[in-house]
């Protein structure tokens, strides 16, 4: 007979993800050795990845929850909306952002022998748009335009 798992050894690599994240935050905080630095592409493709990962996460565990528990079901159907706004401000600012080196561009040069699912740059759209997919089956335009608030604008 197989035990439950304790519930401090529940979902172990949620956790390790979460304290990765953690980890790369106070990393990545401004201090005397480490001064302040602008964010890169190759951190925003990582953290592009992250937020994908969760947002697929996020829309199985609504679609799991809303027929036993329909609010919270919602709350986090609500979630995974909101999750898709800040992955696709994300994807905007990757692009934004200036390729910072030759050899980077180098290595974002496609060489379908090396890189089967094509050059770096490709594989966040590519990842962007397989996430849009399914977001867009589940939500309407007007679900996806940010909300603002009185004193926001």
């Amino acid at each position: 007979m197989t035990s439950r798992t304790p519930p401090d050894d529940a979902h172990p690599y949620l956790r390790a993800a979460s304290a990765g994240v953690r980890h790369h935050t106070r990393a990545w905080a401004p201090s005397d050795e480490n001064p302040l630095r602008p964010a890169d592409r190759l951190h925003l493709d990582v953290l592009h990845a992250h937020l994908t990962a969760l947002h697929q996460l996020l829309d199985h565990l609504a679609e799991n929850t809303r027929p036993p528990h329909p609010t919270a079901g919602r709350h986090l159907a609500t979630a995974h909306t909101r999750l898709w706004q800040a992955t696709s401000e994300v994807h905007s600012a990757f692009h934004l952002l200036p390729s910072n080196t030759a050899a980077q561009a180098e290595a974002s040069a496609c060489h379908p022998e090396r890189l089967p699912e094509g050059p770096p740059v490709l594989t966040i759209c590519q990842r962007h748009l397989a996430a849009g997919h399914s977001i867009r089956r589940k939500t309407t335009p007007t679900d996806l335009r940010p909300q603002t608030t009185a004193c926001g604008r």
